[in-house]
């Protein structure tokens, strides 16, 4: 493996900041020249801050979720469906070769809620090209993809304003 081979990394935990860190490398990525990808998962609003910004520094933003909560063990045929074509989009931009930098925004959260199979995610980390920085966010990590990444960075919580009652600010936690 050499320096200019891709990476892949997973930003996950219970803690603020996984999808914060992925746009933070987005942003540094997109400022030496290089062509990034941000696919989110299980998101569908176009008008959160990050989402904008990096549309304005020329970083291509997809989301693949429908406009709802998924709950565990209650999830839905459209959800599927949503995440099956999700994921497909995913693989055909990793493997397309347009993009040096993909992040796959809130995929742990799909695997988690069963609506992505794992192979299927740890087939795609094999075969990407080799040149391709992967960057996979989400809580509960499985522990295969924790084993196949290069880099894996927990977010816990210490403390947060959330367990005091605020709620979440626009510009701030969106």
């Amino acid at each position: 493996m050499s320096e200019r081979d891709g990476r892949v990394q997973v930003y996950t935990g219970d803690g603020k900041g996984k999808t914060t860190a992925a746009f933070g490398l987005a942003m540094r990525a997109a400022g030496h020249g290089l062509a990034v990808l941000v696919l989110q998962f299980m998101k569908a609003d176009p008008t959160w801050g990050e989402i904008v910004s990096a549309r304005r520094l020329g970083i291509t933003i997809e989301q693949v979720g429908l406009v709802h909560w998924v709950v565990k063990g209650k999830v839905s045929d459209d959800d599927r469906r949503a995440a099956a074509v999700g994921f497909a989009r995913a693989r055909e931009l990793v493997m397309g070769g347009a993009y040096d930098v993909v992040v796959l925004d809130e995929l742990c959260t799909a695997l988690f809620f069963e609506l992505v199979p794992l192979t299927d995610v740890l087939a795609l980390l094999a075969d990407r090209p080799t040149a391709v920085e992967l960057v996979v966010t989400g809580r509960r990590a499985p522990d295969e993809l924790v084993a196949a990444a290069d880099l894996v960075t927990e977010m816990r919580p210490v403390k947060h304003y959330y367990d005091a009652g605020l709620h979440a600010r626009q510009g701030i936690e969106f």
